[in-house]
């Protein structure tokens, strides 16, 4: 006999709820997941697979559950990027930022408890609430993407959240948060601040991490990813930074052997050469830059961004200008504010095929540039 999942006993806030994802469409340029378009060199893909090699021949046994050694090049990463005082003890990782989060809520969040962040921001964070049971608050932002500190503070005090989750660079808008606002906001803060800084190596020169206020502030996680900069999406490799009671925490929620050796393995290949890996971040911020000039002398609003992608609009049907886009083989993503659409950032020949498609759009006057009578590329405001 055939069910369908009607006739399932499914818990009943996830009756009809579609599951996350972005479009996976076989088109020739996709540029909506931010990913890294550079793969790793033949060199390092060989380190890697010779690394996989000779773990695979102990794969008959779990690997070490609380990946000691990965952990520790993880905070010599961190170092030499100039984080002072961070050791084993303050890092953790899962598979991927998204388990990380997944745990934190597990550890800090849970029925009768809730969560706080402003949005827009990434479409997970309430999705992580539903699956721990956590209550979801969402705060606005202002109107350049940026924190309002006084609407922040009034939602602190008035729902005393467990954990509030601040993005930094903020997916979908690119926008960074100073550690004015960070302080701010843990000096309020009733429970643990987790700052998601998956982009957090795309930031333009001069843009702090919120790593440096670690040692202040013993609530504070710092969540970073290998996916973005790393060029290790398919790796799945995500981390924290925090007080060692943090990471005991995560021990305590986390599932047994929950990153494999493969996934270990590979990890510390890559960061062994992460000055190869990293080479192309500078490039891409500056793809970035001119990308955001670009869509602003089309009449477009471009968001400033310290990620590898563009939030713009604002346009007057989004939907049908990413179609006209998809209709010519380039995939960006629908998402953010109404009439806005986002752009990851990716090789020069990808972001030509962008930038032509995008003026057909807009020329062919599909969707529209909001507020703008004439649409047409060269259209300036």
């Amino acid at each position: 006999m055939r069910v369908s999942l009607a006739d399932l006993p499914l818990r009943d806030e996830l009756r009809g709820v579609q599951p996350y994802g972005a479009p996976q469409l076989d088109v020739p340029v996709r540029l909506n997941v931010n990913e890294n378009p550079y793969p790793p060199s033949v060199s390092v893909a060989a380190d890697m697979a010779r690394a996989v090699a000779e773990v695979a021949a102990g794969l008959n046994r779990y690997p070490d559950r609380d990946a000691v050694a990965l952990r520790a090049d993880l905070a010599a990463y961190l170092t030499a990027e100039g984080t002072a005082g961070i050791g084993v003890d303050n890092v953790w990782a899962a598979n991927g930022s998204n388990e990380i989060m997944l745990q934190l809520l597990q550890a800090f969040g849970g029925p009768g408890r809730t969560v706080l962040s402003f949005t827009p921001t990434y479409s997970m964070y309430p999705e992580y609430a539903r699956d721990t049971h956590t209550a979801w608050v969402a705060g606005r932002r202002a109107d350049d993407f940026s924190i309002d500190v006084p609407h922040a503070l009034d939602q602190l005090a008035r729902h005393q959240p467990s954990v509030v989750l601040l993005a930094s660079p903020n997916n979908p808008t690119g926008t960074a948060l100073g550690v004015d606002v960070i302080q701010t906001i843990c000096a309020a803060a009733p429970g643990m601040v987790v700052v998601d800084e998956a982009y957090a190596e795309f930031r333009r020169a001069g843009t702090p991490s919120a790593l440096s206020l670690l040692p202040a502030h013993p609530r504070l996680v710092v969540t970073r990813t290998m996916s973005k900069a790393f060029a290790l999406a398919g790796g799945r490799l995500g981390y924290l930074a925090a007080a060692p009671a943090v990471v005991d925490a995560m021990r305590i929620v986390r599932l047994p052997y929950h990153l494999s050796a493969v996934s270990q393995a590979v990890a510390r290949v890559a960061l062994a050469n992460a000055d190869e890996l990293l080479a192309k971040v500078a490039e891409l911020r500056a793809d970035r830059d001119v990308t955001v000039d670009w869509l602003r002398s089309l009449g477009l609003r471009a968001a400033d961004s310290d990620a590898n992608f563009v939030l713009f609009g604002e346009l007057a049907d989004r939907h049908a200008v990413w179609q006209q886009l998809l209709d010519r083989g380039v995939l960006i993503r629908e998402t953010g504010p109404d009439g806005w659409l986002r752009v990851s950032i990716g090789t020069p020949e990808e972001m030509a095929a962008f930038r032509a498609a995008l003026e057909e759009a807009l020329s062919a006057g599909t969707g529209g540039i909001k507020g703008s009578t004439i649409v047409k590329a060269q259209t300036t405001r």
